[in-house]
């Protein structure tokens, strides 16, 4: 009888796998990424090399999803892990749940990453910004409204013009949920059937974690489809996020923002005044430098000579008119007469008129042919005569030559 113990692959594999994961459990690992690999499953795969090994790393979509920077090969990282093995090619693995760019931190990494491709594609580019209207009567907010940048804007916005028309978007701008929220709000005030004149997206101060959402791809590309001019103002005057360089104008702070959305009220009065008085001021020199013109040339010989001049052309119009209507009138009356004898002449020529006169026109009976010469008809046929009145049928009984 046999006494060895013999164990399957599988059992081996099983039995690996729990030293691996029972001796070394979770680490970290630093190393350079290559051999990259993303399949449609959202799943990460890649080696973690150095000089003298390479560790295989599988890294899960539930993981890879919280990812603020993108992987490529050549990129070193620092990777936290359980180490475990893959039964199937019976070879061991790292199972990754955190990366982080070795040398600049994440999310630095993820800005700089994100800011330069935007910048490619254009979406920082002057030409796509839109002026902010002088003076909005429909100011959009896109923030919390628990949060203390809400209440600056409104503030400032009461103090400087009291009667301008604010909606608020309450969104989360901090968390997960945030960029998505931040997006759809933006969108949604595109979407209104009455648009609001200009939108301040924003909140107040905090860590760059804090102020990432303003980040995020998903917010930059909502901000640049914008109809609606967009305003940043997002942190503090040192913070600058992706928003800020999408936006049509960044403010420093929200509270900023709402002072350059809107001028003060009592500025504008002031301003109004002033383009008043110049206008005016230029209305009276342009009527005045008009008068003296008038004065200067009511003495000139030429316009005296006009006074002469009118009277005279009028005369000889009322002259030309007296001809042109005489002429017409001949004219008129030369045409009847010629009408008159074409009509006559017309009649004349008439063959019903010359019948008239006793004469009577011939035809075969027939044909309807006219008969000019005794030639053109045989005895026994019959024929037609018209007369000046009414019209008979003979037969012809006897010819006689010309």
């Amino acid at each position: 009888m046999d006494k060895r113990k013999i164990y399957t692959v599988t059992e081996v594999a099983q039995r690996v796998q729990r030293l691996l994961e029972d001796s070394l459990g979770y680490l970290w690992v630093e190393g350079e990424i290559s051999n990259l690999s993303a399949p449609s499953s959202g799943h990460v795969y890649f080696d973690l090399k150095d000089k003298t090994a390479v560790i295989p790393v599988a890294f899960f979509k539930g993981f890879h999803g919280k990812l603020k920077f993108e992987l490529e090969n050549g990129l070193n990282v620092i990777c936290y892990g359980k180490i475990t093995s893959y039964a199937p090619q019976g070879k061991y693995q790292i199972s990754a749940e955190h990366l982080e760019p070795k040398g600049l931190g994440a999310l630095m990494l993820a800005f700089n990453r994100l800011k330069e491709k935007l910048e490619k594609e254009g979406l920082f580019d002057e030409k796509h910004k839109k002026l902010i209207p002088y003076l909005p009567q429909k100011i959009g907010i896109v923030t919390s409204i628990s949060g203390a940048a809400v209440r600056d804007i409104i503030k400032v916005l009461r103090r400087r013009f009291n009667n301008l028309h604010i909606l608020i978007y309450s969104v989360r701008v901090q968390g997960d949920y945030a960029p998505a929220e931040i997006a759809g709000a933006i969108r949604t005030f595109n979407a209104m059937d009455e648009l609001v004149d200009v939108l301040i997206v924003g909140r107040g101060g905090g860590s760059i974690e804090d102020l990432w959402a303003f980040n995020e791809e998903e917010v930059a590309r909502a901000i640049f489809a914008s109809e609606i001019p967009v305003i940043s103002a997002v942190g503090h005057e040192r913070d600058w996020t992706i928003a800020d360089w999408v936006a049509d104008l960044r403010a420093p702070t929200p509270s900023a923002a709402a002072e350059l959305v809107v001028k003060r009220k009592d500025e504008l009065e002031a301003a109004i005044d002033q383009y008043n008085r110049i206008i005016k001021r230029s209305l009276f020199d342009i009527v005045d430098r008009k008068r003296e013109f008038l004065k200067q040339i009511q003495g000139r010989y030429g316009l005296l000579r006009l006074k002469d001049i009118i009277p005279q052309r009028t005369q000889r119009l009322d002259e030309l008119k007296t001809i042109l209507d005489s002429g017409f009138s001949r004219v008129v009356k030369n045409s009847r007469q010629n009408l008159d004898y074409l009509l006559k002449h017309i009649e004349n020529l008439n063959p019903l008129s010359i019948l008239s006169r006793g004469y009577s026109l011939v035809e075969d009976e027939q044909t309807g042919r006219i008969i000019k010469d005794v030639k053109d008809i045989k005895l026994g046929n019959s024929v037609l005569t018209r007369l000046h009145r009414g019209s008979f049928i003979s037969r012809v009984e006897k010819k006689n030559a010309a």
